[in-house]
């Protein structure tokens, strides 16, 4: 048994935070799952319960899971952590750091193992109308949908720029990353949902940019399309944050891949319980 948590969408809010450790604590799962956009926005100061912290990783994070491994010992769960969208990628130094203290495993274009599981980590989405772009791929060809804005516009904190950029899609980043690995016990932690399906419906009903209506799915076609093909036993997503309130579903099925969803529009911790030899079991509490 690999009991489970994944949660996704944080942004920053330390109520989540000290909800999820403290539930770390109590249940004491094998793997805990963070799906990217896990830091406040911009120079947001809520989190901070002192002048004197700074970093939201730094001063808040890493200490709180450094009093969990103490406190657990040996029923610390492995972390497997990637970012989103809304968090910048020069934060990615720190996380590397925090890998070598054996806090996570930072999971951006990786492979690792999870006793009999392999996991796949990607943070990209396609363009989006946001000008922060550093987890920004076209998907599967340059097209970029009424209102978005490319992914060579918009602003970098690190990672590729130029022709790296113009040049590259979601789905050539996937196939890097999975190679011809036989995925039939895969985890693959997306911040991204796949397109047109239960986990990526934004409300954008009714909306118009120069008189063309705006699509209400706003997933990965190359996401859809990896798993339509390679079948994952589990996929985990997060991003679209209204998704569960419109079709009242957190969870897709797509042939034998189950699609989990951490994001909400609640206060609350969203909080998906899964076992990967299980996956249809996962259940999702607000806490």
């Amino acid at each position: 048994m690999f009991p489970s948590f994944f949660v996704s969408d944080l942004h920053g809010q330390t109520s989540r935070y000290v909800t999820l450790f403290s539930m770390v604590r109590e249940e004491k799962p094998r793997g805990v799952f963070l799906g990217g956009d896990l830091l406040p926005h911009g120079m947001d100061p809520s989190w901070k319960s002192s002048p004197d912290q700074e970093d939201f990783l730094l001063d808040f994070v890493f200490p709180e899971l450094r009093k969990l491994k103490d406190d657990l010992g040996d029923d610390y769960p492995r972390m497997f952590v990637i970012l989103g969208n809304d968090d910048p990628r020069f934060h990615e130094d720190s996380l590397r750091d925090a890998e070598k203290e054996g806090l996570l495993n930072y999971m951006h274009g990786r492979k690792i193992d999870f006793g009999p599981f392999a996991v796949y980590g990607y943070s990209c989405i396609p363009p989006s109308p946001f000008q922060l772009k550093d987890w920004e791929r076209y998907d599967v060809s340059r097209f970029v949908d009424p209102g978005c804005i490319s992914p060579e516009e918009g602003s970098r904190t690190a990672g590729p720029e130029g022709r790296a950029i113009r040049f590259t899609t979601i789905a050539e980043e996937l196939l890097e990353l999975t190679g011809d690995d036989d995925l039939t016990h895969a985890i693959c932690l997306f911040h991204c949902p796949p397109y047109d399906c239960n986990l990526d419906r934004a409300a954008l009903d009714g909306k118009k940019v120069d008189h063309v209506p705006l699509d209400v799915h706003i997933g990965s076609i190359a996401i859809q399309k990896f798993i339509a093909k390679r079948q994952p036993i589990l996929t985990l997503h997060g991003h679209v944050h209204e998704s569960r309130t419109l079709t009242g579903k957190w969870r897709d099925q797509f042939g034998r891949t189950v699609s989990l969803s951490a994001a909400t529009e609640m206060p609350k911790l969203a909080l998906v319980r899964f076992d990967p030899h299980d996956p249809d079991s996962a259940n999702l509490e607000f806490c």
